[in-house]
């Protein structure tokens, strides 16, 4: 069984038992997170599909850790003018592991 779980502007695809990294949670390290903007949930030819999510569907979540991503580096440079701006940034993330979907 698979669903479609919309958080922090984006929409996964998950299944039990799969971790991955979503915007940053307030939540700490082992406790239980609920996902309810659920918008297709989903097994074989069965599947159902919400307008725009689905009423008492949840996907529920363990948080594993919290965390910062790749630095990413931005120039902005114009020639001849003495013009360069550097700035760099590290997006927080929070890693769950998914243990259930009703």
């Amino acid at each position: 069984m698979y669903a479609v779980i919309k958080t922090g502007g984006k929409q996964y695809r998950v299944s039990q038992g799969d971790t991955l990294k979503v915007e940053k949670l307030d939540a700490g390290e082992g406790d239980a997170v609920e996902f309810e903007q659920v918008l297709m949930v989903g097994e074989g030819e069965d599947v159902k599909i919400g307008t725009p999510y689905i009423e008492g569907s949840r996907v529920s979540a363990r948080v594993k850790a919290q965390g910062r991503g790749p630095k990413v580096e931005i120039i902005k440079f114009q020639r001849r003018k003495y013009h360069m701006k550097r700035m760099g940034h590290r997006q927080d993330y929070t890693e769950v592991e998914i243990t259930g979907i009703s």
